[in-house]
């Protein structure tokens, strides 16, 4: 197995067929070979900086790195305002200003609130309004903040009727969405207390977006204090800016589709953006939206018109966003596909699996490499769509997607 397949943990013979297609389509041999040693220099200069040697174990560099988390979480909490990094209540209200004010794109194409409002009264969400005291839905979203209501919704309402509500999307259409900024909304422990608990304790983190409604939430926590909240917290929301981004230039890219709403749902429920380019290869919208959005002096690509723009396809990594809030993070900077092998295991470089390690202090043996494995495998497409001819052919199927078939090419 190649390089790349081990730090995908990819299945065999799948993944070498898929990069054998990949260099027939694009013309282009050993794409994945380059990038592979470009991630061992990486590494090898990052490590030297930590003043590893070069055969250093996967202990050792993990320590290493959660080391210098530790450092730049305590050095960035302190440069956005704080005086106890590990202090919840202090922190989280800076860690939401911080971002706020982050230089990065955070415009988009969301649901209108009148239409949120509408869809409540059609069916109004009983479970929320018996735990803050409302009797009628009308003056549940005359009082309440629509966006807080709609983010809270899957947390308190029951499956069965979260399975009715979505329903109620297949009926949107285009006119229901407007243009307008990405909200993060902080949810008071005293209002909602342990209602997001469970979500808590599965994904070790406590932030979650609406996609369509282009809303970040930051759900309460009984914890008062927590280690490494900066470096967890932080770079979670520039990442979910990024990615409510991504899903509002894919769903206006689909607003000419005569099922549009249809797509809005199928979307948000299973994710169904992308477009089979190879046997056993899918591009995610993810892949083809940064790969275009990187593109500074290329023309637009014409099936993008009208409704997309080049701003629509902005985005920035969540690192770099990072070191212009604080340039001592410099370290991480293209570091979120890197890693190198230890035992056939990949140690990470990944600045938000090892945030999210360091906080929720996680062993060696359990180290998360969910974000690391995701940037890679886009990385890896990227590579090899930079090819005019593989470019040209993913165009052309992804055109065929957007004006032909009533619905994308599902992944399986």
């Amino acid at each position: 197995m190649s390089t790349i397949g081990r730090f995908l943990s990819a299945k065999e013979p799948l993944f070498e067929h898929a990069v054998h297609q990949l260099e027939l389509q694009s013309h282009q041999k050993g794409a994945d070979v380059k990038l592979a040693a470009e991630l061992a220099e990486k590494a090898a200069d990052r490590m030297k900086r930590l003043g590893l040697k070069p055969d250093a174990s996967g202990p050792e560099i993990y320590d290493a790195l959660i080391k210098q988390v530790a450092l730049h979480d305590d050095h960035l909490a302190r440069a956005i305002g704080g005086t106890d990094p590990s202090d919840l209540r202090e922190m989280i209200p800076l860690i939401v200003k911080a971002a706020e004010a982050a230089p990065l794109p955070k415009g988009g194409w969301f649901l209108k609130e009148a239409k949120a409002r509408e869809m409540l009264r059609h069916m109004p969400p009983l479970a929320i309004m018996d735990r803050l005291g409302y009797h009628l839905v009308s003056r549940l979203i005359e009082e309440e903040d629509i966006y807080e209501i709609f983010l809270a919704l899957r947390f308190v309402e029951e499956p069965a009727w979260l399975n009715d509500f979505d329903r109620l999307y297949h009926d949107l259409a285009p006119d229901d969405f407007e243009a307008r900024q990405i909200k993060v909304v902080p949810f008071a422990v005293a209002k909602w207390g342990d209602v997001a608990e469970h979500f808590i304790q599965k994904k070790r983190h406590n932030i979650t977006h609406s996609k369509e409604m282009g809303a970040i939430a930051v759900m309460p926590m009984k914890e008062t204090h927590m280690t490494g909240i900066t470096l967890k917290a932080l770079p979670l929301l520039i990442h979910y800016y990024n990615e409510i981004r991504l899903y509002s230039s894919f769903f206006k890219l689909m607003k000419s589709k005569k099922n549009f709403g249809s797509i809005v749902s199928e979307t948000l429920i299973a994710d169904p953006a992308h477009v089979k380019l190879v046997d056993h290869g899918h591009v995610h919208w993810r892949v083809i939206q940064r790969y275009f959005g990187k593109l500074t002096n290329e023309k637009h690509p014409e099936i993008f018109e009208p409704h997309l723009q080049p701003e629509d396809l902005h985005w920035r990594r969540a690192e770099e966003v990072l070191y212009d809030i604080d340039p001592e993070l410099e370290f991480w900077q293209g570091l979120d596909y890197v890693a190198v092998l230890r035992e056939k295991e990949p140690v990470t470089f990944n600045l938000m699996d090892l945030s999210l390690s360091y906080s929720n202090g996680i062993a060696y043996p359990d180290r998360y490499l969910y974000h690391f494995r995701e940037s890679l495998w886009n990385e890896l497409f990227a590579r090899y769509m930079g090819e005019k001819a593989l470019e040209q052919q993913l165009l052309e199927k992804l055109n065929n997607a957007v004006v032909k078939p009533e619905v994308l090419t599902r992944a399986k």
